[in-house]
């Protein structure tokens, strides 16, 4: 369960933040074996695959490196907060796309036409006054 930390040195690491719904990831990547290690709100780190429990949700967090051909070459360490797993594990996408193109400006292009440097901004529309929710209405009764 519990994942041994991977060490971030600021003078090979990159950084991206992703965003998602509410989520936030802040991540950093290394040269390395294709590690991934996300630390929770809770404090407690895991493995990749131990906390997105989904096979979809690696996938997509796996997205850009397998975009730019990078897959396996970089150790990931991310923390994440807000949300649900599935807006997290698109955040950390967004977070990796970023560092990636920080580490390698060139790879911007491939990572923009994949649609992975512009964050999407869907969210959770408010509830309105005077009704149920955002959308639905009180239902009318005549007496």
């Amino acid at each position: 369960m519990g994942a041994k930390t991977i060490k971030v040195d600021p003078k090979t690491a990159k950084y991206g933040t992703g965003r998602r719904k509410e989520a936030v990831a802040r991540v950093w990547i290394i040269p390395g074996n294709g590690r991934i290690v996300v630390k929770s709100s809770s404090g407690k780190e895991w493995e990749g695959k131990d906390y997105f429990e989904r096979d979809i949700l690696m996938a997509k967090i796996n997205r850009p490196f397998v975009i730019t051909e990078t897959l396996g070459k970089f150790d990931v360490y991310a923390t994440v907060k807000g949300s649900g797993k599935p807006a997290q594990a698109e955040a950390i996408m967004y977070g990796i796309a970023k560092a990636l193109e920080s580490y390698n400006p060139e790879l911007r292009p491939v990572l923009k036409k994949a649609g992975l440097m512009t964050r999407d901004a869907r969210v959770k529309e408010r509830k309105k006054y005077a009704q149920m929710g955002a959308r639905a209405k009180y239902r009318w009764s005549k007496r």
